[in-house]
């Protein structure tokens, strides 16, 4: 094949295309010679039938479509470069007429400019992005100002007594949560177990989880600084769980290194159920004294919508004991519900454990709830409130009932 063409390739240069400039016929031979080569090629290919024929105007037209394709392409392109050019040509001399143009715009802010459809629009979105450089500035220059009022204190702390006072802070930090963390793990053998349950999570939003994660990391910091600290207990908790993500969130590499334990069974296979208590403020039963015998448990809830009776049915189908602190009993309620959050709750339990004080266990709930302390016992209040009845009704009510006990006396002694 490659010789027969160089054959011809040869004869058409030493006889035909002198012949053919002498007679002024070179600009016709070349479709000739094109049309000869090619047909030369589809007689030597067998895969093309004998009956096809290239058409050379129509791979013309779509080679010079495609030219203009890559043309138009290119136009477009140099198109919108242009007219970000001139964009910016035109901000920088509003610059220098003095109006409120951001000094660094980049190029979907630009060009969210160039779409803007009037001039006045164009004017407040570029005010809009100057406002927003300069409250930037305005931030980095504060936080500039703050980094170098720090190293001035900390250069003059350097020269005074003070590095030995933060020193001995310091020293005095370390060794008290030594102190606090060794508490803990004496609690973990010897302590009073406070079980958390950590089966709530369908009846919460994320919102009210992140929330009740919030306060379960305060009721443990409170636990952990105690004098006498509870055992904490997470029952039902699952690892895959929003609980588990938000406490990572919070505690992040001390997650693993908390001294508590966590685990996915519930309490009830984990503690015997005569000494469990569930703790809700829609118990009928009123927890009178603190018993350190009892283990105690919480729901791990925060309720916006307040639904009553979750945590008292779940008790109840578990079969368990439950108990409502005796907030009427001690404290003169306003209107609204019974409902404490959780790191309140750990405070007055420590507190109880501590001290068996209700007083000063009840500090703790806030003082929006409720108007006092009752100082009275509770039948006094009640001779008060007769008291009270009997001078809104008369005194002829009280006439009539000395002499209905008259009369009832008289009768009895006849009898």
């Amino acid at each position: 094949m490659q010789s027969a063409n160089m054959l011809l390739k040869k004869f058409v240069r030493s006889s035909v295309l002198p012949f053919a400039a002498q007679h002024g016929m070179k600009k016709d031979l070349f479709p000739v010679s094109r049309t000869l080569s090619l047909s030369l090629c589809l007689k030597q290919d067998n895969s093309c039938s004998p009956s096809e024929k290239l058409d050379l105007d129509a791979w013309k037209k779509v080679m010079k479509s495609g030219f203009q394709e890559e043309v138009s392409e290119t136009v477009s392109e140099h198109k919108e470069l242009s007219t970000l050019a001139a964009a910016r040509e035109t901000l920088e001399m509003w610059r220098l007429a003095g109006r409120s143009v951001p000094e660094n715009i980049t190029e979907e802010q630009l060009q969210t400019f160039m779409e803007c459809p009037s001039k006045s629009a164009k004017k407040k979105y570029l005010r809009y992005l100057n406002l927003k450089e300069l409250y930037k500035k305005n931030d980095r220059r504060k936080m500039d100002e703050k980094r170098e009022r720090r190293l001035e204190t900390q250069e003059q702390a350097s020269k005074t007594d003070e590095t030995k006072r933060n020193s001995f802070i310091c020293l005095w930090a370390s060794c008290m949560d030594r102190a606090y963390s060794w508490r803990v793990a004496q609690s973990m053998i010897f302590g009073q177990p406070l079980v958390f349950d950590m089966s709530y999570e369908k009846d919460m939003s994320v919102r009210e989880v992140t929330n009740t994660v919030r306060q379960i990391v305060l009721s443990e910091s409170c636990n952990r600084r105690s004098v006498d600290p509870f055992h904490i207990h997470f029952c039902n908790f699952k690892d895959d769980s929003l609980y588990h993500k938000e406490f990572v969130k919070h505690y992040r590499d001390a997650w693993g290194k908390l001294l508590i334990t966590a685990t996915d069974q519930c309490y009830t296979d984990v503690f015997p159920k005569d000494k469990l208590i569930y703790l809700t403020a829609d118990s009928p039963k009123v927890m009178k004294t603190f018993d350190h015998d009892k283990i105690y448990i919480i729901g791990s809830m925060v309720d916006k919508s307040i639904k009553t009776g979750v945590s008292l049915a779940r008790a109840k189908r578990l079969g368990l004991e439950t108990a409502a602190l005796p907030l009427e009993k001690y404290l003169l309620w306003n209107a609204g519900a019974k409902n404490l959050t959780l790191d309140q709750m750990m405070r007055i339990l420590l507190t109880l454990k501590d001290t068996g004080d209700w007083k000063k266990a009840l500090e703790f709930v806030p003082k929006r709830k409720y108007c006092g302390f009752v100082s009275r016992p509770l039948h006094e209040l009640k001779k008060s409130l007769n008291l009270i009845n009997t001078l809104k009704l008369g005194k002829r009510q009280e006439e009539l009932r000395k002499q209905f006990a008259k009369n009832y006396s008289k009768k009895l002694m006849q009898k």
